[in-house]
C-alpha cells in the first residue's frame, strides 16, 4: 500500500480540513439531475440496492470496491448480504468485495456501539466479514486522525476507487442536506477526497437518533463518549464525483420528516452553469453533489412524497 502522505494537498477553511491529490485537476462538472425510483417497502429498496451490486459484478472482472452506508438507509441491504454470507450462495461475489466505510465520528473507540463499524458487524454478521476480500474502516481511535485518513485514501486509490458509493441523505437546517457527513458551509470543493470537520450539534443528534432508531444496542457510557467526539471524518465531493456508480436510499421520512422538504430541494434545484455560483450552491446544500454524478440511482419510499 502507498503510504506517501506528500501527494496530498491540505486545505483548511474555518477549522474544516480537506484533503485532495496534488495532481488532481479540477474537472468541469455537469448537472445530471436526479430521478427517484419510488418503491413500496424498505425490503424492496434493499433488494434494489443488492441488484445494483449484482449488475456491477456482472459488468466487470476482479475486485469490487464499495462504500457502505450507515444508519437505517441500507439496513435491508445489509440483512440480505448477511443472509447470503450465511447461506454460501454468493461466496464468489463476496470474495471480490473490498468494503470501506464513508464517514465516522472521532475520536471514538472503534468498539463503541455508536460507531458504524459495530453497526455493520451487528447486521452483516461474522460470516460476511470472513468472506469478503477486505474491510477498511476510517480509524477513529488514533491521536493522528489526519494521517490515518491519508492511509485510508491511499488504500482506496490503490484498489482503483469506488465502484459503488452507497449513500444516504441527511437533513440540515434551512432545507439543506448532507451526503456522507459533508456539512453545509464546510468549504467542500470538487477536488476534495475526504475531510475532517468540527462536529455540529445537528450532525451529532442526527447520528445518535438514527442509531437508536436502527436498533443499535448501546449504553450510557458509549453515548457519553460519542457526545464528546470533536470531529467528523467523511469522504468528500471528489469521492462522489469519481465513483463509478452512486446508489442512494432514503427510507426513513416517517421518523425524519424533515427529509420530505430537504430531498425535494435537491430534486428541484438546478445547479448553476456559472462555476462560482454552483460552488456556492453546493457549499450551502451539499446534498446537491449527487446531481453531478451521471450514474446515480436514488431509491425512495412513498413517504418521501415525490
Amino acid at each position: 500500500m502507498n503510504t506517501d502522505h506528500t501527494q496530498f494537498v491540505r486545505a483548511e477553511e474555518q477549522n474544516n480540513v480537506w484533503l485532495s491529490k496534488k495532481n488532481d485537476q479540477t474537472a468541469t462538472f455537469s448537472d445530471h439531475g436526479i430521478t427517484p425510483t419510488v418503491l413500496e417497502s424498505e425490503a424492496e429498496v434493499g433488494q434494489a440496492m443488492l441488484n445494483e451490486l449484482y449488475a456491477t459484478a456482472k459488468g466487470k472482472d476482479g475486485d469490487i470496491n464499495i462504500a457502505l452506508l450507515g444508519g437505517r438507509g441500507a439496513q435491508e441491504l445489509h440483512r440480505l448480504l448477511g443472509k447470503l454470507a450465511e447461506s454460501g450462495a454468493k461466496d464468489e461475489l463476496l470474495s471480490r468485495l473490498n468494503v470501506f466505510t464513508q464517514d465516522a465520528l472521532a475520536p471514538m473507540g472503534m468498539a463503541n456501539g455508536f460507531s458504524f463499524v459495530r453497526d455493520f458487524e451487528r447486521i452483516l454478521g461474522d460470516a460476511f466479514f470472513k468472506k469478503i476480500k477486505s474491510f477498511t474502516p476510517m480509524q477513529t481511535d488514533t491521536e493522528d486522525l489526519e494521517s490515518a485518513l491519508v492511509d485510508y485514501l491511499n488504500k482506496l486509490e490503490a484498489l482503483g476507487g469506488l465502484d459503488i458509493f452507497f449513500i444516504g441523505h441527511g437533513p440540515e437546517e434551512n432545507q439543506a442536506s448532507h451526503l456522507a457527513y459533508i456539512k453545509p458551509f464546510s468549504g467542500a470543493k470538487p477536488q476534495h477526497l475526504a475531510g475532517l470537520i468540527p462536529i455540529s450539534s445537528s450532525i451529532l443528534e442526527h447520528h445518535i437518533s438514527k442509531f437508536k432508531a436502527g436498533g443499535s444496542v448501546v449504553n450510557e457510557n458509549e453515548e457519553k463518549e460519542c457526545r464528546s467526539a470533536e470531529y467528523i471524518l467523511t469522504l468528500g465531493p471528489a469521492a462522489i464525483l469519481q465513483a463509478k456508480k452512486v446508489v442512494q436510499s432514503v427510507v426513513d421520512a416517517d421518523s425524519a420528516p424533515a427529509k420530505v422538504q430537504t430531498y425535494a430541494k435537491v430534486l428541484n434545484t438546478s445547479i448553476s452553469t456559472d462555476k462560482e455560483e454552483a460552488l456556492q450552491q453546493l457549499n450551502a446544500n451539499p446534498g446537491l453533489w449527487i446531481r453531478l454524478n451521471a450514474n446515480t440511482k436514488s431509491f425512495v419510499l412513498p413517504n418521501l412524497g415525490v
